[in-house]
């Protein structure tokens, strides 16, 4: 991934190196002057993107930000605070930070149209502040001076220029760290993020706090283009604008900003031009943005799938993974902690749990234990209560009776997010992997520090696809198959594993079971198996559970349970008549 970031930020310097410089010497001062103001537009726009596509939150305050910035360079300046203008701007960012973590609470608990009037509420009332001031120095005629470097327009065209691209590559950094793969888990999946030990509360503010800060960035960028502003720069309508555009060209990625500044900076002027109505752009923008929800895909993300295409570089990932492979593995990935000694107490131990929806009982009572450095599976008929047991286990269902304690620790009153940074961690039935993040970014996510050779290992272990492939391109099958990789690859205490096997041939499952009977030898992680299919169950666990209407039935080696007529009736509906079992004999 360190490879991916500088790929990404040295595309970024150079397209800003090459397109600066065109812009420079080849355009005339009035369109220099709009080529300016399209990247202060696409610095806003950046950070709409990060909190909105990235993270998927609607936020419709982001230009409210962008006023707390423009306002506070604008103070500064009448209070002659040294260190000029570029020192304002950072202050004018920091400024605004405190107001993006405030709107950003309310995301903790709220979500889609109600977040939205959340920050819509924000937006309108601080238009409402702003109209009744008028920005510091415009009564007394004091504009916004610029250092002597960057005084005239080409020079501050270069200033906007270098402060947009510092932008563009840090987010290209920081977006392939964890808390950068995080953010996009959240927009997929808040409980998938949870149960890869992510605090969505903390990664959610973090995104509104950076967000608020480059927009108060670009409002300080603002304040030093124009000298003096008033409040109509930064109304509630530019707000929504911003986050129709944002949506419509896809802003989370440093093209789209562009775009999208392109859009909102020149579609005016063309309009003005052509002596049409301004009002016309807002009517576009709105549509271009219900288009790309339709359809899925913003303007930029379509411009990428389109490059790889033309670049043929989709199948360079799986031969990627193949020469992994073929290069020679060790026995097992670099680094396993070694497996316990099988002494002392169990890792997983589950007493009296019993959860009910009202009237309805989904488990009684449920007894179950996971040895250490062993594979244990929990099998059952649909509806027996397995799903519910592994949200309850894992923090995902709060009400319970009973007790779950990881090694000998009582896991009462923890929070899912923490269970996990203690080593309880879990797969589930449908994957959840977003489909933005590569194959390396979700191992990185799920398993936090993990180097790259060692991420190739386990990637090759289980013939899962090499780093790069966009998980987009990943089959379902194969998707199953990361849950595992990544849950494993974080070497927790304890794996729950939810039908890993969905969406595999016989042979495949077969190799599983293999890979799934090697975890405790490998990570020094005790497996629970949660599993429809017999053969894997009998291939890969030493001992098994058998639910059936919220209670445990049998317990005990596969074999023997497996032929206890208890589970051929829960499983059959009716025991076999071999035996003389009781149950066939009542029945006739």
């Amino acid at each position: 991934m360190k490879r991916a970031s500088r790929r990404a930020a040295l595309t970024i310097l150079a397209a800003c190196a090459l397109g600066g410089g065109a812009a420079v010497g080849l355009l005339p001062s009035y369109w220099l002057f709009l080529a300016t103001g399209v990247l202060i537009t696409a610095v806003a726009l950046l950070s709409l993107g990060l909190v909105a596509g990235r993270t998927g939150m609607i936020a419709l305050c982001q230009m409210s930000f962008a006023g707390v910035g423009a306002w506070t360079v604008g103070y500064m300046n009448i209070w002659q605070v040294p260190g000029g203008l570029l020192l304002w701007i950072l202050i004018g960012g920091l400024a605004a930070v405190p107001l993006g973590i405030a709107i950003g609470l309310p995301a903790l608990r709220l979500r889609g149209i109600n977040l939205a009037i959340v920050t819509l509420s924000f937006a309108a009332a601080f238009d409402t502040v702003l109209a009744t001031i008028t920005f510091p120095g415009q009564t007394s005629f004091q504009s916004v001076p610029r250092p002597a470097l960057i005084d005239s327009d080409p020079g501050y065209f270069l200033f906007v220029l270098a402060a947009y691209a510092l932008v563009a590559v840090g987010l290209a950094f920081l977006t392939r760290t964890r808390l950068g793969a995080a953010w996009l888990a959240i927009r997929h999946s808040e409980r998938a993020a949870a149960a890869h030990g992510v605090s969505v509360p903390m990664a959610k503010l973090s995104a509104f706090g950076i967000s608020a800060f480059i927009a108060g960035i670009s409002g300080g960028l603002l304040a030093g283009f124009l000298g003096t502003l008033v409040s109509e720069n930064f109304s509630l309508m530019q707000s929504l604008v911003l986050y129709a555009v944002a949506t419509m060209a896809g802003a989370h990625l440093a093209e789209g900003a562009i775009i999208g500044g392109i859009l909102i900076t020149l579609f005016p002027e063309l309009l003005r031009r052509l002596d049409l109505a301004q009002d016309i752009g807002n009517v576009i923008f709105a549509i271009g943005a219900v288009q790309a929800l339709a359809a899925g895909e913003a303007i930029a993300e379509s411009l990428r799938r389109l490059g790889r295409r033309l670049r043929g570089g989709a199948s360079a990932a799986p031969a990627a993974a193949a020469a992994v492979r073929d290069g020679g593995l060790p026995a097992s990935p670099a680094g396993p902690r070694p497996p316990p000694d099988g002494a002392g107490p169990p890792v997983l131990a589950i007493r009296g749990l019993s959860v009910r929806y009202g009237a309805v009982v989904a488990l009684d009572g449920v007894d179950l234990s996971v040895p250490q450095a062993a594979v244990v599976g929990l099998i059952g008929p649909n509806g027996a209560g397995k799903s519910t047991f592994i949200d309850a286990v894992t923090g995902f269902l709060e009400t319970y009776e009973g007790e779950v304690a990881l090694e000998n620790r009582p896991l009462e009153g923890v929070a899912a997010h923490r269970r996990a940074q203690r080593g309880v961690r879990r797969s589930w039935q449908t994957t959840r992997i977003a489909p933005e993040l590569t194959v390396g970014d979700y191992l990185t996510l799920a398993a936090g520090g993990l180097d790259e050779a060692e991420r190739d290992r386990i990637l090759a272990w289980l013939d899962c696809p090499a780093a790069e492939m966009p998980v987009a391109q990943v089959d379902a099958g194969t998707r199953r198959l990361l849950d595992v990789a990544g849950v494993v690859a974080a070497r927790p205490a304890v794996a729950l594993l939810d039908e890993p096997a969905a969406g595999q041939s016989y042979d495949q499952t077969l190799r599983l079971a293999a890979r799934i009977a090697e975890i405790p030898a490998l990570f020094g992680s005790s497996v629970l198996l949660v599993e429809h299919d017999m053969d894997l169950v009998r291939a890969a666990c030493a001992q098994v559970t058998v639910l059936d209407f919220g209670r445990v039935i049998a317990a005990g080696p596969p074999a023997e349970v497996l032929e206890d007529p208890a589970v051929k009736t829960a499983y059959l509906g009716v025991a076999e008549p071999a035996g003389g079992h009781a149950a066939a004999e009542a029945a006739s």
